[in-house]
């Protein structure tokens, strides 16, 4: 069970403000206990709607070539009437035992076989499908330039550039320049993908949207890796939260810590790392040279001015509008509800294969739009599917972890 938005903020104001990297894919850089074993290692997460407006797509990326036959590969999808408010939880559960896929989902059954051919398998009643196997990696992402954006504005913090009552450092016109050119190059020249031709392990869901809407049309996903007695191992829903918002230019050590708590918790437990958030969300702020132009936030430099925006985050889920047969937009469903942007009403937002996650999410925090930030990579080296099962596409050619 879920309470709302506005509950949750109100209790997240409560707590103590303002308590005192970079990825390989949105969330490849984890802590230690989940670099251990690569084929418990959350990549990422996509769940988007069908064109025909019939099913629920689910696609979780494994950073390992292969899936552990000692552990569970969980979605959960939390549904409701409207964004922040979700009553109901349905539940994939997948396991690979001697070789053979054994997944279960919720009142639609079980399905059981071989799941890396292409077209899957499926349960008798044929209500989901899955894949599991090998497919190139959706998601892509200059680091390099990312990398050197995030040094330039470590480097002016500790050369003393200043922070207003928010947090937001005040970065001059040189230095904002300086951070939004390094993140569209790499290493001085044109940008490029570090992930073109990864091909993880690639757990691959679609299910019909009357298995997982028993609580209302808008869902909320995350998911998770566990043990079989259920410790959880590793969880995602949104790109790019548990590693670009915990530590964000902190020591490794503090940011392992902090990781293996977020990693332990679930997205109902997570307002313990409310504060971190916000002192993240002051740093990116501030990265254009302009404070209090990130999504949510206030132009005022009060304590609270990024409290919204970080409940917001704390909560890692995926929303998806169940009823939109159109995906366009990663965010759409929070802009619509909470931004004002009535012509999103109708998109599913969530994420599908094609977004270009990685702009749109640190455009919002940098300066409050869907566009602004680049890393000058557009597009994937592959083409995917939003419509054709299993969506991702093939490997062009093996690669190493």
């Amino acid at each position: 069970m879920r309470g709302s938005i506005v509950v949750r903020a109100a209790v997240a104001a409560l707590l103590a403000l303002g308590a005192a990297s970079s990825a390989h894919a949105a969330d490849h850089r984890d802590t230690p206990s989940v670099i251990a074993d690569a084929r418990l290692d959350i990549g990422d997460v996509f769940a988007w709607t069908s064109p025909d407006g019939r099913r629920l797509n689910l696609a979780m990326t494994i950073v390992g070539h292969s899936f552990s036959d000692k552990h569970r590969y969980v979605f959960h999808v939390d549904s409701g009437p409207r964004f922040g408010k979700t009553t109901t939880t349905t539940s994939i559960d997948c396991r690979f035992v001697g070789g053979e896929t054994q997944c279960r989902a919720g009142g639609a059954g079980h399905v059981r076989g071989d799941a890396s051919q292409p077209a899957g398998i499926e349960g008798r009643s044929r209500r989901f499908r899955v894949f599991a196997g090998l497919r190139d990696d959706p998601f892509f992402n200059n680091v390099r330039g990312t990398r050197e954006a995030y040094n330039v504005a470590a480097d002016a913090v500790r050369n003393g550039a200043t922070k207003d009552a928010a947090g937001c450092p005040r970065f001059d016109a040189a230095t904002s320049r300086t951070i939004l050119e390094r993140w569209r190059q790499t290493e001085g020249g044109p940008a490029r993908n570090l992930l073109a031709g990864w091909t993880p392990a690639s757990l691959v869901i679609s299910v019909d949207l009357d298995v997982v809407n028993g609580g209302g049309d808008m869902l909320a996903v995350w998911a998770e890796t566990a043990t079989a007695g259920g410790q959880r191992i590793d969880r995602m829903g949104r790109p790019l939260t548990g590693n670009a918002l915990l530590a964000t230019l902190g020591p490794a050590e503090v940011g392992d810590v902090l990781k293996e708590q977020y990693n332990r918790a679930t997205p109902a437990t997570s307002d313990p790392f409310i504060p971190e958030i916000e002192t993240s969300l002051g740093l990116y702020d501030g990265l254009d040279g302009r404070c209090g132009d990130q999504f949510l936030a206030g132009p005022s430099p009060s304590a609270s001015r990024y409290l919204l925006m970080a409940v917001l985050l704390a909560d890692d889920r995926l929303w998806v509008n169940g009823i939109s047969r159109v995906c366009t937009q990663l965010f759409a469903v929070e802009l619509a509800a909470l931004g004002g942007r009535g012509e999103l009403r109708g998109d599913c937002g969530g994420r599908s294969p094609d977004y270009d996650a990685v702009d749109v999410y640190r455009s919002l925090l940098v300066n409050g739009s869907t566009a602004g930030v680049d890393d000058g990579v557009d597009r994937d080296d592959q083409v995917h599917s939003t419509a054709v099962f299993p969506f991702l596409a093939a490997p062009a050619k093996a690669s190493a972890p």
